[in-house]
Order: C-alpha cells, then structure tokens, then sequence
C-alpha cells in the first residue's frame, strides 16, 4: 500500500488531500499541533494523527520515520521550513509544497498583497515573474509571497523530484477565514441588496480544496520537479458568486452593481480584483489534473457548514472573522446610507 505524510493535513488543504488520498487506497499520516482539530471521518477512515508542530525539526523526523511515497507540506511559510524538510526529502518518494499565487508580479512589480493591485496580460501561467525571495515576517504584504519564494527555491534547488503548487482564493471545509461568509451573513441576515463593486466585473481565480486535492493525488502518481497552477476550472466574477451563494442560502436580494462614484469601501467583496486574476492550468491538465467540479459545484463545502453554524447558534462567527474584519465586510450602516440616496432608492 503507497503512504503518504501530510504536514499540517488538519487544516483547510490538508484535510482534503488526506480524505482523496485515503479513498484512493493509500495509507495516510496526517501531522497538526492540535488533535482536537483531527476532523472524525479521517480517523474512522484510518488516517494516522501525529501531532507535531511545524517548526520542529525533530518531531518532523520522527514523523517521517521510515519514509512514506509521498510528503505534502501544507504549510510551509518560510526558506527556513522549507530548509527543515530537506535532510528528509531522501526518505521520502516524492514530495509537494503548497505555495501561492500571491508570488507572482506584473511587469511593473505589483503583486496581489502591494498597495497597487497587479495588472497581468492574460491568464497567469507557471512562467509569470516573481517576487524576489525575502526572510521578512511572512505574515506581511510584502513578505508572505516573499518567504513562499524563498521556501520554493529551496526545495526545488534540492534537485529532489519536489511539485511546487500555486493555489489562489482556497475554499471548502475549514477556510480561515471562509470569504464565502461575505455573502452568506447578507443571506442569514436577510439583506434586501447586495451591493457589488466595479460592477460587479472583478474576479479573482478561486482554488476548491477539493481540486488542489485531486491535483495533488496526480503530482503523488507523477513524481517529478516543477511548479504547478492549481485552480478551479472556471474563475467567477463577484456578480456570479453572488449569485451562486444566494442560490445556496435561498435568498433573493436586488443586485446593486456600482461604478467609480461609490465610495471605494462599498461592495468590495474578497473576490473583487480589477482586472480580474484568472491563473492558467494548461500545466497541470497536460499532467492529468482533472478537477472535481466547478466553483458552483465545489463550493457547497464551504457554505453548507457556515449555514448549519448559523442556523443553530445565531451569534456565531466563523474562525479567521475577527472584529476588524467583521466592521470591512458588514458595514451595513454605510451600504443603507448609500442606497437611500436619491438615486439609488430599493425599487
């Protein structure tokens, strides 16, 4: 039976790599600093927990142990981590690395966390430029796709057969925060518009944790070193997400589709990029990537949970939601101001 070690497999990705890998027969060993973050059907599945924390390079060798076929790291932030895997990469068949888009820049250096958002010329494929590879702290604009780079370069210099994979807006179970929440608590709380930015035209490539899972059961099959694109199939504007969540709540709301004399904090939903980011997968299709399903298809994952939450304790906000992100999303004081001027009254 082939095995495989997920690091970090409680998480958003992990989880649902360890679930496809499982089902298709293998003998997973999932890593995470919390057991009570184990999700239930991965233990009656069979799915070994050990718990380790990332930055522990012992424990981390101790979990490889006797080597598996296959090592995902799910979160690997860092050159440093990166660096902690690779007197392991030997015990190990072939390993993948979960990066970001966030790496990539346009032609004048703009990437997706700088003050200026990117203007890229097409779908963004694995050859697009990058940051340039930083140790500063990770959880910064400028040094969370900096600190990706670095930790790619690392492992891809180890000439090891190493699958870098470039996700993008990451949905399903166990988002944090789930983006999916700033159109299902208009849903909950019964929002008579839903107010959309440019139009509601801005677009930015979502990644099913479900897909990024299939893909990386291919790279498991496929050993080899590249970089890989890892996407949904299709990249929806806000106006259709919008309308995809509400299909999925049951609720009908009037869409307000504003223009440049809005004010900026309105309707800026987590999807909304001008112009829209869409990433090319050509690259892991041509490997065999074949993806679960759509973002409509896919995204029940994320939503079907937050309305059993929502439903049963009213109160509750979903992990990754913290009050300042709370007052950006639902600022509901300022999208009722703005709908009852004049020109914009309900109809």
């Amino acid at each position: 039976m082939r095995s495989a070690l997920v690091v970090g497999g409680t998480g958003l990705i992990g989880r649902a790599v360890a679930r496809r890998l499982v089902s298709a027969g293998w003998r997973v060993t999932v890593t995470g600093r919390d057991p009570g973050h184990m999700p239930a059907d991965l233990e009656v599945a069979g799915v070994q927990f050990r718990a380790v924390d990332r930055d522990d390079a012992v424990g981390l060798a101790s979990a490889v142990g006797g080597g598996f076929d296959f090592l995902l790291d799910c979160v690997c932030f860092t050159g440093a981590q990166a660096r902690v895997l690779l007197p392991l990469l030997g015990d190990v068949g072939s390993a993948a690395m979960i990066s970001s888009k966030a790496v990539y820049v346009d032609a004048d250096g703009n990437h997706v966390n700088s003050a200026s958002p990117p203007r890229f010329d097409g779908p963004v494929t694995e050859r697009q430029p990058t940051m340039k590879p930083g140790d500063m702290p990770y959880n910064s604009a400028e040094g969370y796709g900096a600190n990706k780079v670095a930790a790619e370069h690392a492992l891809l210099d180890s000439g090891r057969p190493v699958t870098v994979l470039r996700p993008s807006k990451v949905h399903g179970e166990g988002a944090t925060p789930p983006r999916e929440w700033y159109f299902v608590k208009r849903a909950v709380d019964r929002r008579p518009a839903i107010l959309l930015a440019g139009h509601g035209r801005g677009a930015d490539h979502p990644s099913a944790a479900v897909n990024i899972a299939a893909l990386a059961e291919t790279v498991a099959e496929n050993p080899g070193r590249r970089i890989l694109n890892a996407a949904d199939p299709d990249a929806p504007d806000g106006l259709t997400i919008s309308r995809t969540i509400a299909a999925l709540t049951g609720h009908h709301w009037r869409e307000v589709l504003l223009d440049d004399s809005a004010p900026t904090q309105l309707g800026r939903h987590p999807w909304h990029s001008l112009p829209p980011i869409t990433l090319d997968t050509r690259a892991a299709e041509a490997l065999g990537y074949r993806p679960v399903g759509t973002y409509a298809a896919t995204v029940t994952h994320a939503v079907t949970p937050l309305l059993d939450q929502a439903a049963h304790h009213p109160a509750w906000t979903p992990p990754g939601v913290d009050p300042d992100l709370t007052a950006t999303w639902f600022d509901y004081e300022s999208e009722d101001a703005w709908l009852r001027t004049s020109d914009h009254l309900p109809t």
